[in-house]
């Protein structure tokens, strides 16, 4: 069976993508949040980037010539950036950090 045509990918996928895209929305709102908001949202977005990084690791890992195709692209595209997918996560750990300091700052 391909990686993509495995119910188990597909479905993490969806939700995965669906979770992070209704975050990317709430995330425009943020500066709105109260304190308890603001790390709840904080929360949700760990969990999200911890569950990212796990996917991606499976088709780092898998042998199917789709999903080693798809670490391909993406290590392209975020090239252009000078990034690899290593340092975009960090950089957005170090975001969330950066975050959470903020608002202990303000307590």
């Amino acid at each position: 069976m391909a990686f993509f045509d495995s119910d188990i990918v597909q479905d993490e996928a969806r939700r995965l993508f669906g979770d992070y895209q209704q975050l990317m929305q709430l995330g425009s709102d943020y500066g709105k949040f109260d304190r308890e908001g603001k790390k709840l949202y904080i929360s949700r977005m760990e969990d999200v980037m911890e569950r990212y990084q796990v996917f991606m690791k499976r088709f780092e890992l898998s042998e199917d010539f789709q999903a080693k195709l798809t670490v391909e692209q993406l290590r392209t595209q975020l090239g252009q950036f000078g990034l690899t997918p290593d340092t975009m996560f960090t950089q957005m750990q170090q975001t969330l950090e950066r975050m959470k300091s903020e608002l202990e700052k303000q307590s």
